[in-house]
């Protein structure tokens, strides 16, 4: 593994989870592998799960971890080839990413799009500059399309809690929010469920279809109560609209998850990547009942953020 930015970096899916859960029951077993390596995590966007536990997991690595709230702290970076840059943009991507490419033994960077273009976002153009630029192995810390360090968890959750040998019906459903929500965990999530043992559903209201690129195996129908019907797990997730990009179509109403329609599901346990809008998303009923995995997911991060680390840091020895 040279980056991670998607499931397409991972060779062997089953053999990334089993080594997961290996870490998992040990894990500063590797403690040595990140002596005298720096992690550099780069936040353009707010964050609490993504940034503490992959500190935690490069801490757990024997790494210096150095984390920099980029959009706050750094210059406004100028992304465009060629810019006569006599405006607002102080440094180049180019400049900045070669230097931290040197600081640095491993860089993680997350990004969010700015819902406007959807060209532009799904162009992923700032996270492929850094790559290019910073000559050392990226993370994806979630960018404007994928979010693949949650979906790797989330992987790693329904493995856990999925009996052996069956393969589960999981559901991802569209939930109301309060604001305009990006694309990047749904699309992540049905894409990593494509690549495993699972049968993906995807519900949602009319025009929140996504891009067809992430959800090739999936069933999708706009009747939530059809899709809940004998699952296994449900995933609750907002997304603004693909084809009428960046907007809310409607406001959601009989959309929140409760256990009224659990009632539907094989007693199904229910997912969420946090934040979450309690008594928008998901209900109360829900979160704080024994359905609920999400506090489960949160903490399968470090797990999986751990051995995404360590596959790099053994790429560069």
């Amino acid at each position: 593994m040279e980056k991670f930015t998607s499931v397409q970096d991972v060779a062997d899916l089953r053999e990334l989870v089993k080594e997961a859960q290996q870490l998992k029951q040990n894990p500063y077993q590797h403690k040595e592998l990140g002596q005298n390596k720096t992690l550099g995590l780069l936040f353009l966007n707010p964050s609490l799960r993504t940034r503490m536990s992959t500190q935690i997991a490069g801490a757990n690595l024997g790494m210096n971890v150095m984390v920099m709230n980029l959009d706050k702290e750094g210059w406004a970076l100028e992304t465009q080839e060629g810019a006569i840059m006599n405006g607002s943009t102080v440094e180049h991507i180019k400049d900045a990413a070669a230097v931290m490419g040197r600081y640095c033994d491993i860089i993680g960077i997350r990004s969010f799009p700015r819902l406007q273009n959807r060209e532009e976002d799904y162009s992923e153009d700032l996270l492929h500059k850094f790559i290019s630029y910073c000559k050392v192995p990226v993370v994806s810390l979630e960018s404007a399309t994928r979010h693949p360090l949650q979906s790797f968890a989330d992987l790693l959750t329904i493995t856990e809690n999925t009996p052996a040998g069956k393969r589960p019906k999981v559901v991802l459903t569209w939930a109301p929010h309060v604001k305009a929500i990006p694309q990047c965990v749904a699309n992540s999530f049905a894409e990593w469920m494509g690549q495993a043992d699972v049968d993906l559903v995807i519900t949602h209201p009319e025009g929140y279809e996504l891009d067809d690129e992430f959800t090739r195996s999936a069933q999708v129908t706009t009747n939530q109560e059809e899709a809940l019907q004998d699952a296994d797990f449900v995933y609750v997730k907002n997304w603004s609209s693909y084809t009428q990009y960046g907007q809310v179509l409607t406001d959601g109403e009989g959309w929140m998850m409760t256990n009224e329609k659990l009632r539907n599901t094989n007693n199904a346990k229910v997912m969420h990547c946090l934040p979450v809008r309690r008594n928008v998303e998901l209900s109360d009923e829900i979160l704080d009942g024994p359905n609920s995995l999400v506090v489960e997911q949160a903490n399968n991060r470090t797990y999986t953020a751990q051995t995404i680390l360590k596959r790099l840091l053994e790429k560069t020895i």
